[in-house]
């Protein structure tokens, strides 16, 4: 009998720290924003994002409901779920994966946020919504490979309906709104064109990637890809420890993120960063915050410190930074932390100053 061949695992994957990193911000906290991957050719983008699919936990859903509404949350559950729940009707309950939805270049915007028949509404005064893509992905993961190729008009709905949580159809006077609450995730080679800077800065956090220069390195991904190739399910399962390990740790993050608490310290590092750095608006500093907050709860933290914040600020900062036309912006990593470090020792003589003129 056949098997099915096993996704490469994630944590096989050699280098591309930040990369990985991005990907786990955002399967703990949707909140994050997203994540942008730019980068050639061949270097792990789409293998990284399929593969973090496995790691998500198990869902429950309302047996019965399109969109995979949670069986215990109102303020998550589309219009029909509510109701039944709300008249106190016992909601069937079944569990599935977390499931990751490719969407494809050449999509319509029906395929994508899903059509109304007008015809049956208008004859039977019933709306008949046939859903798309985004309720398809409602918690789970969103991927589109090639989002640069996108049409804009595309990208603009995908990232208000992951900005928003909802997705909105509208034709003719009649109105269907459902739950999209998914992570969005797009990958792109920047050689086949750029995203337009007011896409791009609604993202939360964008990695640049490339090949790897070390020759060890380098080595690990030929070997560990010619031993996945000659047997793929040996191969999963030798990495199988590992991925368990970090699917408990996505969980438990999941579960720690309430209870991780911002200061007005960490609020002043962060809009520091973003006044010495060129940022506009505000989205950044709320990416950052975010971000911050979810690594601490990675790394079973409930308070943040400064490398969380560093980190969350080199995946959300470089591209919203003033840039030139037809130059790249480089984040200078010193100069982001000595910006940290100048920020809590201020802020830290400040607090020293204040208590002594209250003792």
């Amino acid at each position: 009998m056949a098997t099915n061949r096993p996704i490469y695992p994630f944590t096989a994957i050699v280098g591309q720290e930040r990369l990985k990193r991005a990907l786990l911000l955002n399967a703990i906290n949707p909140r994050v924003g997203g994540v942008l991957i730019r980068g050639e050719k061949g270097t792990a983008k789409s293998t990284a994002v399929r593969a973090l699919q496995r790691l998500l936990p198990v869902l429950r859903v309302v047996g019965d409901c399109q969109f995979g509404d949670p069986p215990d949350d109102p303020q998550r559950m589309c219009d029909a779920c509510l109701t039944r729940y709300q008249s106190g009707e016992t909601l069937p309950v079944a569990e599935r994966l977390t499931r990751l939805v490719e969407l494809p270049v050449n999509a319509s915007e029906d395929r994508v946020v899903g059509s109304l028949d007008l015809e049956h509404a208008l004859s039977e005064g019933q709306r008949r919504f046939e859903p798309g893509l985004l309720a398809e992905a409602n918690r789970g993961i969103l991927y589109v490979d090639e989002v640069n190729l996108l049409d804009d008009h595309l990208v603009d709905l995908l990232l208000d309906a992951a900005a928003m949580g909802m997705n909105t159809v509208e034709r003719e006077g009649i109105s269907v709104s459902h739950p999209a609450r998914f992570i969005l995730v797009g990958t792109m080679n920047p050689e086949e064109g750029e995203l337009r800077p007011q896409l791009l800065d609604r993202f939360g956090l964008v990695v640049e990637i490339g090949g790897l220069r070390d020759v060890s390195d380098r080595v690990a991904i030929i070997e560990r890809r010619l031993a996945y190739e000659r047997d793929p399910q040996d191969f999963a399962a030798e990495w199988e420890p590992a991925e368990q390990m970090l699917a408990q740790r996505i969980k438990e993050a999941k579960k720690l993120l309430p209870n991780v608490k911002m200061t007005s310290l960490d609020m002043g590092i962060v809009a520091r960063l973003a006044v010495e750095l060129g940022v506009d608006g505000h989205r950044a500093d709320l990416a950052i915050l975010e971000a911050a907050r979810t690594h601490a709860a990675l790394e079973g933290r409930v308070a943040l410190n400064p490398v969380d914040i560093r980190i969350a600020a080199e995946l959300a900062l470089p591209h919203r930074m003033r840039r030139q036309p037809f130059v790249d912006v480089q984040l200078d990593e010193d100069r982001l932390g000595s910006i940290i470090q100048q920020e809590t020792e201020r802020a830290q003589s400040q607090d020293s100053e204040q208590k002594k003129k209250t003792s």
